[in-house]
């Protein structure tokens, strides 16, 4: 892998880049950076791709503005845009995990144009509810739900920067797969869940003894010092638009993603214990009526791009091949 820095969208933005042929773009999600998809890099070069993955605004080397509202999805998928016209490529399969899928999916929805194929991995697409989602989270007087304990600037940063090693240990581990069966009732750790008002999110969590096998401890070592340089605050402000969201989406309603598209998730992701999670991604085909596959991929948790590299990455050649070779099927 190579890496770089050029300017998109008016940002300057580091990316990690291996190959040469059609390009295919990756979108890491929250507490990740460009790293998030080292094994998918090398493994899409070898297959004949231009593999290529920024540090998304907010993140890593990438500039991180200082304005909570330039973090909307119209940003990000800006972001993207400029970035395909900093390469001088007129077009790009997606690939995203987490928030990467979010913005992947919107990606595709607002320019079919531009992003001909879309990759989607834990996050199904989803309409837009009839009220701002902070509305619909729950809380209690003693709990909330982790996206309402975002929300404050400064709250989750204090606890999150105190010690950047032990929070992403607890975070990276909680959500994965080695954390447990997560079945209901089982105790299984969640990370993005109910947090306590007192508490904070971390206190719940447990600390492993050892890291799950899928992260070395120079992996760990190499998000520990980004962290530590940037802080949490970027990707925190992803989270701080989303009622923003909700408004300049309502724009777009009624459209649906008219690309291909393919979904991924771990069979032990935590957004599957989510209430409706199964019958929103089972509903999918109304909104991305392209949608050639729903994927299940046994033992994996949320971070699936680094969990199960190799199951994700010939999912993802196989799909950025057939959409290339204008192949795809429902």
């Amino acid at each position: 892998m190579s890496s770089r820095k050029l300017v998109a969208n008016s940002l300057n933005m580091h990316i990690k880049e291996s190959g040469e042929g059609p390009l295919v773009l990756f979108v890491h999600g929250f507490p990740e950076t460009s790293y998030a998809w080292r094994h998918q890099l090398e493994a899409l070069a070898a297959a004949g791709f231009h593999a290529v993955a920024p540090d998304m605004r907010g993140y890593g080397e990438t500039d991180s503005p200082a304005d909570i509202a330039r973090y909307s999805t119209f940003d990000l998928v800006g972001d993207l845009v400029g970035l395909l016209d900093a390469l001088g490529c007129e077009s790009a399969v997606i690939v995203g995990n987490d928030w990467g899928s979010t913005l992947g999916w919107q990606a595709a929805l607002m320019r079919p144009d531009r992003f001909k194929g879309v990759v989607a991995i834990g996050v199904p697409m989803m309409g837009n509810p009839p009220v701002p989602p902070t509305h619909l989270f729950p809380q209690t007087d003693d709990e909330l739900f982790y996206t309402l304990y975002f929300q404050e600037p400064g709250v989750a940063e204090a606890e999150f920067e105190r010690d950047v090693g032990s929070t992403l240990r607890k975070i990276l581990f909680s959500a994965s797969f080695e954390a447990g069966a997560r079945r209901e009732g089982d105790g299984t750790p969640n990370p993005f869940s109910m947090v306590s008002c007192a508490r904070g999110l971390l206190a719940s969590l447990p600390t492993p003894e050892m890291l799950p096998q899928w992260l070395s401890e120079a992996d760990l070592a190499h998000y520990v010092q980004t962290f530590s340089r940037t802080g949490f605050g970027g990707g925190l402000n992803y989270y701080r638009n989303l009622d923003a969201n909700w408004s300049l989406q309502r724009s777009l309603n009624g459209m649906k993603i008219e690309v291909p598209a393919l979904y991924m998730v771990g069979e032990q992701d935590v957004g599957l214990t989510i209430p409706g999670m199964r019958q929103i991604i089972d509903a999918m085909p109304q909104l991305v009526p392209k949608l050639t596959q729903s994927l299940v991929i046994p033992d994996c948790g949320h971070w699936a791009p680094q969990e199960r590299p190799h199951e994700v990455s010939a999912a993802v050649i196989a799909f950025a091949q057939s959409v290339n070779d204008g192949e795809w099927r429902i």
